[in-house]
């Protein structure tokens, strides 16, 4: 046995890798596949897939003004509110390290899922242009929105505890589940291929969408990422290509470990040096600015202006109206987004449709959106970009720990960590993409009345930018388009029914009930109520559901093998799972 087999090894063999499940480790759910250098790495890489949002997060939340007060008419040329503002951005880059650090490490300490939580895009520009408003010019003031943001997640927390959060991601109809799933993939690769990425996809004046990668001389006036001509020739974009996706491509082919670490981290390394043609850093007064926090290498800047300045107004009626829209666009961004994660690491009981610890997580989602809002930030989700680690072999909260830990040392390294490039990540983000669209295939594209309502999730989620309007639209989709055939067949007897429709799949609410099994533990006078059984119960051993679990029957045929495929990461788990 070399170093690293005889490290696993005995990791695994002690108290650490059984409480984490690491194969080897004697547990009797432990995780095939898992070892502890691999959830090292795996972690590595979700954090550097996730490193951007250091800085993306504080420039779109530095837009709202925070605490800072403007005293001019035109607040550009306010030399204090300047001056304020660039506190404000050291702050948020402090604050998003920080929640993104406690968060994940929770995640990955408690619940045990290799998914890395941070401020989450589309929820902070909602924030910051919709609610708060450009330099504070929105419904409520940034102090009120915060509030907002707090008791969304004391909320979160509830429903979380009572079992509703996970009730509602398991009676969603299988097909949209692998649909989100498969939207969340495209979603990552578009993401990828535009400007946060490669750059590859730019703005079009006709066709909302085409081809850039052209170089910032060549934009339209007024309107960045518009290439009015000479597509594809921005060097960085054939870089990050090349290096960051195709060079990863290969290394994955010939299953070279970190394949995806090392596409990020070279392709960084590559762009930092300034007289080069691909460097993250031009001669630019925004690139000398990233230029000069980038040489300071180590800085710690503690919160000045935003640290616990929340204001508890909840008198004012736009404060609710902020909270009600943050709790139906976030209970199904980030119990989708979890829920997919789960799924993709091979973690999810195909028969209760649950995941081991799903009121642990979502409880941990809960409260790192109200600790967030402390720290002045906007609410804290579950990331997609979870999917990257996962994809490396993560399979335990090992690889969510590492990732908050290395948000830890984030904190100290900002100027090195905030400079990786969106090129350097964008190939990662297409790649997992590809992995993630896979499950496609477990649609039942048979019969239309569940083709048309997941086809719908799956592109409305990238189009919208938002998993939550995709999610909406293929549910109402399939209720409009199964609930009024039942109602006609069994008005007639089932004489009248549409063709086809015996390949439907039915909407039943798996086994396991809506009482969260902790409560039915506690109920019963468990003193340890809140532990997770190590072997299979009476209510965890419910008979499969034929109609739901239709297209996982090659996984039922041995339900006593808790086999997950470290490959693939196909579902190929015991029924015998924690609800």
């Amino acid at each position: 046995m070399g170093f690293v087999d005889k490290l696993n090894a005995k990791v695994a063999d002690s108290a650490f890798g059984r409480w984490f499940r690491l194969e080897g480790s004697g547990h009797p759910k432990s995780r095939i596949g898992s070892k502890f250098t691999t959830e090292l790495r795996a972690g590595l890489t979700t954090w550097a897939s996730m490193a951007y949002i250091i800085s993306v997060n504080a420039s779109i939340m530095g837009d709202t003004g925070g605490t800072c007060v403007c005293t001019a008419d035109d607040c550009t040329t306010d030399p204090a509110y300047n001056t304020c503002l660039g506190t404000l951005r050291r702050d948020l880059i402090t604050a998003t390290a920080a929640v993104s650090c406690l968060s994940s490490f929770l995640m990955g300490a408690l619940a045990n899922l290799p998914v890395g939580l941070a401020p989450g895009l589309g929820l902070n520009a909602y924030f910051t242009y919709s609610v708060v408003g450009f330099h504070g010019s929105g419904m409520i003031s940034y102090r009120e929105a915060l509030a907002a943001i707090f008791l969304e997640g004391w909320l979160f927390f509830i429903l979380s505890l009572l079992g509703i959060r996970q009730w509602l991601a398991r009676i969603i109809p299988q097909s949209i589940v692998a649909a989100v799933a498969a939207g969340i993939g495209l979603f990552i690769a578009f993401i990828g291929l535009q400007s946060g990425g490669l750059n590859v996809i730019g703005g079009d004046t006709a066709t909302l969408v085409g081809l850039g990668g052209c170089k910032p001389e060549d934009y339209i006036e007024g309107l960045p990422n518009y290439c009015a001509h000479r597509v594809l020739q921005n060097p960085t974009v054939w870089l990050g290509i090349f290096v960051g996706g195709i060079l990863t491509v290969f290394l994955m082919l010939y299953r070279v470990k970190g394949a995806i670490l090392i596409g990020i981290v070279l392709t960084s390394i590559i762009s930092w040096p300034r007289p080069t043609a691909v460097t993250a850093f031009p001669h630019t007064p925004s690139g000398d600015e990233a230029f000069d926090f980038f040489k300071k290498v180590v800085a710690f800047h503690p919160l000045e202006t935003i640290g616990n300045v929340i204001d508890f107004n909840y008198s004012n009626p736009k404060v609710w109206y902020a909270l009600i829209t943050f709790l139906y666009v976030d209970i199904l961004d980030c119990t989708g987004t979890l829920y997919s994660m789960a799924k993709f690491a091979g973690l999810r009981d195909p028969i209760t449709h649950d995941f081991e610890g799903s009121t642990i997580a979502y409880c941990v989602d809960a409260f790192s959106i109200s600790m967030g809002a402390l720290m002045g930030l906007s609410p804290v989700t579950a990331f997609v970009e979870s999917a990257t680690g996962i994809s490396e072999g993560g399979k335990t909260g090992i690889t969510a720990m590492t990732t908050g830990l290395a948000f830890f040392v984030s904190i100290f390294f900002a100027p090195i960590f905030a400079s990786f490039p969106s090129w350097a990540t964008g190939g990662a983000l297409v790649i997992v993409g590809a992995l993630m669209v896979r499950n496609v295939l477990e649609v039942n594209w048979n019969y239309i009345g569940d083709g048309v309502p997941a086809f719908l999730c799956l592109i409305i989620i990238p189009l919208s930018y938002n998993i939550a309007y995709g999610l909406i639209a293929g549910i109402i989709t399939y209720v409009l388009l199964n609930f009024i055939p039942w109602l006609i067949r069994r008005a007639t007897n089932g004489r009248i029914q549409p063709p086809g429709y015996e390949d439907a799949e039915r909407w039943t609410v798996p086994p396991g009930g809506f009482v969260p099994l902790w409560m039915k533990r506690a109920a019963k006078g468990d003193s340890r109520f809140w532990m997770e059984p190590t072997e299979p119960t009476s209510e965890t051993s419910a008979a499969p559901v034929k109609d739901i679990e239709s297209s996982h029957g090659e996984h039922e045929k041995d339900t006593n093998s808790a086999h997950i495929s470290a490959e693939t990461n196909s579902e190929k788990v015991a029924p015998h799972r924690e609800v």
